[in-house]
């Protein structure tokens, strides 16, 4: 078996206010991923949402892990994929598709057989997985970085001109609640998502990536006026639950990848929290 599991139950805000350094990134930060040959999945109590990762330098075959009591993973599941490293393949019940650097699948509810595979074990791929739970199936679609709906965002006068691709979104892709995308800062560019906002309808992980080495991003939790930070290095995840702020501010610009799931599907949903306010 390659596929390993790990849970991380739900804080409240409350309890996260009395959280030392270490209780923080016990309960927030993911660091297993992209580990070659292994599947690495982190259940979250947060809409049950699923966030890992798949290296295969053999072909990888994605497990149900237990706490789904279902018999084959995607059975109440959907799930999103973005290649982060070399060139690869997905195989989807039987059918191949590839997916090169930084393009995104969606793999709908019902999919029996999802295998990784890398075309050149040396530079293997590196699958970043997000998955929800669904209530019907939706058709697999690939979506290439090109292909993806683009926003431009923010400034360079304020540090945070960036563009966003909504990869796995409505308008792109028909999910059940489950979206993707990616946000790639410019040169001279650090913070990502500032005015920094909150959305109580849905939870949020980001993913960070193309971090220098000897680089770092901090990234930022927490309610508005009670924030907590994380350093973070290439190839982490972080956990937003519904009442926390999410962004970040690096020592270099950086791309991350963010995914999120709830009741709620328009992307525009949130509460800003004023620059001026946080604390």
């Amino acid at each position: 078996m390659n596929t390993f599991y790990e849970n991380r139950y739900a804080s409240s805000p409350e309890a996260v206010k009395k959280y030392d350094t270490t209780q923080l990134r016990d309960e927030f930060l993911v660091d297993n991923l992209m580990q070659e040959g292994k599947i690495n999945l982190t259940y979250t109590h947060y809409d049950r949402y699923i966030v890992g990762s798949a290296v295969p330098t053999n072909s990888l075959t994605l497990e149900a892990i237990d706490p789904l009591k279902a018999n084959f993973f995607l059975e109440r599941r959907e799930l999103g994929i973005i290649n982060v490293g070399g060139k690869g393949s997905v195989e989807v019940d039987g059918e191949v598709i590839k997916l090169n650097h930084k393009d995104a699948l969606y793999v709908g509810m019902g999919i029996k057989s999802v295998v990784f595979k890398s075309d050149d074990s040396k530079e293997p791929a590196k699958f970043y997985l997000n998955s929800a739970p669904a209530h019907t199936n939706y058709p697999t679609k690939k979506v290439s970085l090109e292909e993806a709906n683009k926003l431009e965002l923010g400034s360079l006068e304020t540090a945070n001109h960036r563009t966003v691709s909504q990869m796995i979104i409505g308008g792109v892709i028909t999910s059940c609640q489950l979206q993707m995308g990616m946000t790639e800062l410019k040169t001279g560019s650090v913070w990502n998502t500032m005015p920094a906002h909150v959305h109580d309808r849905r939870m949020e992980i980001y993913f960070y990536l193309d971090i220098p080495e000897e680089q770092a991003v901090c990234h930022f939790m927490g309610q508005p006026n009670e924030t907590r930070h994380i350093w973070m290095h290439n190839h982490q995840a972080v956990i937003s639950p519904p009442w926390s702020i999410h962004c970040g501010s690096g020592t270099s610009n950086y791309t991350f990848i963010w995914g999120m799931a709830g009741e709620n599907l328009d992307y525009t949903d949130m509460d800003v929290a004023k620059i001026k306010d946080l604390k």
